[in-house]
């Protein structure tokens, strides 16, 4: 004999080498599910839709709103111009003849409405601008509306309104 008495023979299994019935990894097979329980298959598939369907509906919101800020700030930018715009209309005369800046309420209103007509971004305007004019300043208003998408579910399927206000007077120069 080559290995001596303590040498295993080749016919009898060792113990350090892996059966064919034992997996690889040392661990035992069970034929029990023992990390699932009942009635819990499918939970992270139902989870998942539900964090799916969540973030649409947030998304959805985010544009809605994202909507009414682009068509305030729009509708800001138009009354800020017309606002400025009457402000010019300085009564030439009076200023020649008293030194005080004070507004012509004809020619400020008249410039205003100038100003509105030059527009282009008009599609949320929903009725007519109001434009007020005195002696000290200017005043325009404009309201729009604004139609949306997810968030029409809650609001009946009205549009928001948006109105702005701008207010300019009349400065000295120098």
């Amino acid at each position: 004999m080559i290995g001596g008495p303590d040498t295993p023979r080749s016919d009898t299994p060792r113990s350090d080498t892996p059966s064919c019935d034992t997996p690889r990894s040392g661990a035992v097979r069970s034929d029990r599910k023992s990390a699932e329980r009942p009635g819990e298959a499918g939970q992270v598939t139902f989870f998942g839709v539900g964090m799916v369907i969540v973030l649409l509906f947030v998304g959805g919101i985010s544009v809605d709103l994202w909507r009414v800020f682009s068509e305030r700030r729009a509708l800001a930018e138009m009354a800020d111009a017309a606002a400025a715009a009457g402000a010019n209309g300085v009564d030439v005369d009076r200023y020649r003849v008293s030194g005080v800046v004070v507004l012509d309420p004809a020619l400020a209103t008249d410039l205003a409405w100038e100003s509105l007509a030059g527009q282009s971004d008009v599609r949320s305007v929903s009725e007519r601008p109001v434009v007020a004019a005195d002696e000290a300043l200017v005043e325009v208003v404009v309201r729009g509306e604004v139609e949306m998408t997810l968030l029409s579910i809650f609001m009946t399927g009205e549009p928001f309104a948006v109105t702005v206000r701008a207010v300019a007077a009349p400065t000295p120069s120098g």
